[in-house]
């Protein structure tokens, strides 16, 4: 009996040749486009619309049926309201590992299993290894393309049920398939921005749902340097948008703290301010895609941010806490943001930064 895949797609390509694949493979394939944000964009266009339409021509031209499914509720509730209320507690949050978890392979995958699919597919950037009766998540291929961070907080359950066709190809290689077999999304760029929401003007988005409170930017002696917009438009390590440059001795100015208490912004010139650096991090929230940690005490590398170079470290957990000391100094270590652990090519979960210090 012929394998059913549903197939979740975004009208990019990568999503588009996963179908493909899958179709030349000799999958039952369906497509799937799932819509979970309802406004428009900054220019005043519905971005989902122009999405739809070319997840229809290529489904179309490969020859599977399509359709589409509305998350926005779920998209709400369980990623949009946990991304605004990290702001408001000034945190700078990663949403796509949510969204990943809670969406695409919870509501997404849930809606799979309930319409008769074997499997869901994705058009992300990693691979499974499924011998030795455990699913394990590996970096893809691609190493600029890998997308096993924001995958960290997936389950068993979750990857069981999963495919990634272009897991093990690099980006160039995608792209050559679909133009290859004149895909419509052949050459359409790569999105970005938040997880569905997509690209905007950043500073004026948060701003239909955070009221922005204005106040002092403080450089270390003490000196009132310039106002800033509001805490949550700034992240630690800022350089650009401070609108102070040319101040001072003349260095590029950077984010050091959110002081949300007095609603001070503070900044320094250089980035030889000890604030910036640290070299061990406290996380919650661990979840490993085993359903347990390696060990209460291991090594292992580890990034702090998308596509850093892997970083050596030594992990301690505390329950579902867990203590990252790393060999190095890490900059702008941010709280909110997510810290991924890996072995090798193998991602083992991960865990949401709370703090960061100085061993």
């Amino acid at each position: 009996m012929t394998k059913r895949v549903i197939v979740g797609m975004s009208g990019g390509v990568d999503s588009s040749v996963a179908a493909l694949l899958l179709k030349e493979q000799g999958y039952d394939v369906t497509g799937v486009f799932m819509k979970n944000w309802e406004e428009k964009d900054d220019s005043g266009v519905c971005t989902a619309t122009q999405d739809y339409e070319d997840v229809r021509a290529v489904c179309d031209s490969i020859g599977i049926p399509y359709y589409t499914v509305n998350f926005t509720r779920e998209y709400w509730d369980r990623v949009f309201s946990h991304f605004l209320e990290e702001y408001r507690r000034g945190r700078t949050p990663n949403p796509d590992v949510l969204c990943n978890r809670e969406i695409k392979f919870r509501a997404f995958l849930d809606f799979a299993m309930k319409n008769g699919a074997d499997a869901m597919a994705t058009g992300h950037f990693c691979q499974l290894d499924r011998t030795g009766g455990e699913v394990k998540l590996l970096r893809g291929a691609d190493p600029n393309k890998d997308q096993s961070y924001f995958l960290y907080m997936l389950s068993q359950e979750q990857l069981g049920s999963a495919i990634f066709p272009v897991g093990g190809m690099t980006k160039g290689e995608v792209r050559r398939i679909a133009r290859e077999n004149g895909l419509e999304t052949a050459e359409k760029k790569d999105s970005t921005g938040v997880c569905f929401i997509g690209e905007r003007n950043f500073k004026q988005f948060l701003k239909q749902f955070l009221p922005a409170q204005p106040g002092d930017m403080v450089a270390p002696d003490g000196t009132v340097v310039g106002r800033h917009d509001g805490l949550m438009y700034y992240t630690l390590g800022q350089r650009k948008g401070l609108g102070i440059g040319g101040t001072g001795d003349g260095r590029s100015w950077f984010v050091v703290e959110k002081d949300m208490e007095h609603n001070i912004l503070r900044v320094c010139q250089g980035e030889d301010d000890p604030r910036l650096w640290s070299d061990r991090l406290n996380a919650s929230q661990m979840t490993f895609i085993a359903g347990r940690a390696p060990a209460q005490e291991f090594d292992c590398t580890a990034k702090v941010r998308y596509r850093q170079p892997d970083q050596k470290c030594h992990v301690s957990m505390r329950g579902d806490c867990a203590v990252v000391t790393f060999e190095q100094m890490q900059r702008a270590v941010t709280p909110g943001q997510s810290v991924v652990i890996y072995s090798g090519p193998v991602c083992l979960g991960g865990g949401i930064i709370e703090g960061a210090d100085r061993k």
